[in-house]
């Protein structure tokens, strides 16, 4: 009989643009004992996550809760329960997750849109808004952070646009909400996704999503009780039910009410983690969390530039959370995060489509996000870069991240 060996992975520096880190008091929450998902103590542990996610998302909205699955499982919900068969879906693309919405929403049926813009750029807000007028679509589905490119799309007057046509404005924000802000209710966004393992800290397996009255509206009109559970007399909508059993937002909402009614068996280790990593961005303050992204992301940018290396991308549109760095000529990409990896125990993401070998990506997300690892990072690459026989600047990167860090918190972007 084989025998295998204990458990226990290599510590790591995580700077990718996910998963990341996780806070120890996550990992703490995560051992603790299972209790049953109707415990009364257990509910209340879902009524209290419930709350927090209103605030993290900067909503009222009556529903916001984590499906479970990885975040595409929370994208995945919230497309399959809105889009019909033939509904026009408006999907402006800048990076691969813009294809991911073009790709689930033609697996439901609808007849998609596309805008496309090159990647490592985004959208001026008014070619978004002119082809809502246009094409006065049914939805309207967007990335917020593109961790493919290091773009962050602005959104000012798209949800007003979609009010004026009554279009829903679903929006993943899987990679900035934790990290970057997402006033959902002040953008007038419909529907929007998260995601545990990026800027919330909380290891992948849930990924939270909020939507609004005007979702519900939709969801409500096909809304069916599984065939099992139905109550004699039970009424059944007339219309195409959901596709999909597991992500039907109208059965979900239900486990999620006060009805409780059984859909599936919460994930209860990890709701007790997005309870805590919740409660520790809260905790920070939304605000104060912003402001350390930027603060980092400021020292790393810096330094990189300093050591001569070139950024990817329009500054004027930078996410906060991830930089993009060209992979200097002449120089493999990957045997420089091998050797990263394997000699410092860092670990940086390469790419992929039309930017796969092309650039590198430095995530700086939640706990991730601190200033012992961005040093790290930075005296680490220098290093193997020189490994590499890259023309560097020696000793520039950490004096310029040093010199970042010197700076009085008054005069920090924000």
């Amino acid at each position: 009989m084989k025998h295998y060996k204990d458990l226990s992975p290599s510590p790591r520096t995580i700077m990718t643009p996910g998963p990341v880190e996780v806070d120890p008091r996550v990992l703490r929450a995560m051992s603790y004992p299972i209790l049953g998902q109707f415990d009364p103590e257990f509910t209340e542990l879902m009524n209290e996550t419930m709350e927090m996610l209103r605030d993290v998302f900067q909503t009222s909205n009556q529903w916001a809760f984590p499906v479970d699955g990885t975040s595409r499982s929370g994208i995945e919900a919230v497309l399959v329960s809105v889009i019909e068969p033939g509904d026009k879906v408006l999907v402006p693309i800048y990076g691969r997750f813009g294809h991911l919405l073009v790709e689930i929403a033609e697996r439901c049926g609808a007849e998609v849109l596309m805008l496309e813009r090159e990647w490592g750029s985004v959208f001026d807000t008014q070619e978004i808004i002119d082809a809502i007028h246009r094409e006065k679509p049914n939805i309207v589905a967007m990335v917020h952070g593109e961790t493919s490119t290091g773009c962050i799309q602005p959104f000012d007057g798209i949800g007003a646009a979609c009010r004026e046509v009554d279009a829903l404005l679903v929006v993943d924000a899987v990679a900035t909400i934790g990290g970057v802000p997402v006033q959902t209710d002040a953008w007038q966004l419909d529907a929007v996704i998260g995601g545990t393992q990026k800027c919330l800290s909380v290891p992948s397996g849930m990924s939270p999503i909020t939507y609004n009255d005007r979702v519900e509206a939709k969801v409500l009109r096909r809304k069916t009780i599984e065939r099992g559970l139905r109550d004699q007399g039970s009424a059944v909508s007339s219309l195409k039910p959901v596709a999909s059993n597991y992500f039907d937002l109208g059965m979900l909402q239900d486990y999620w009410s006060p009805k409780r009614l059984n859909h599936h068996t919460e994930a209860t280790s990890m709701l007790y983690a997005l309870r805590e990593g919740l409660r520790l961005v809260l905790q920070e303050g939304l605000d104060e969390r912003y402001l350390r992204h930027k603060r980092h992301e400021a020292a790393l940018v810096a330094g990189l530039q300093a050591m001569g290396l070139t950024l990817y991308g329009n500054p004027a549109c930078k996410l906060p959370v991830v930089t993009c760095i060209r992979i200097p000529d002449g120089i493999d990409g990957e045997s420089v995060r091998s050797m990263l990896l394997n000699t410092f125990g860092i670990e940086i993401a390469s790419s992929f489509g039309p930017l796969k070998g092309q650039i590198w990506r430095i995530g700086t997300m939640g706990f991730s996000c601190n200033q012992k690892n961005v040093l790290h990072v930075l005296g680490a690459l220098e290093a193997v870069l020189l490994w590499h026989r890259a023309d560097v600047n020696v000793g520039a990167a950490l004096q310029a991240a040093l010199n970042q860090y010197a700076r009085k918190e008054e005069e920090q972007p924000c």
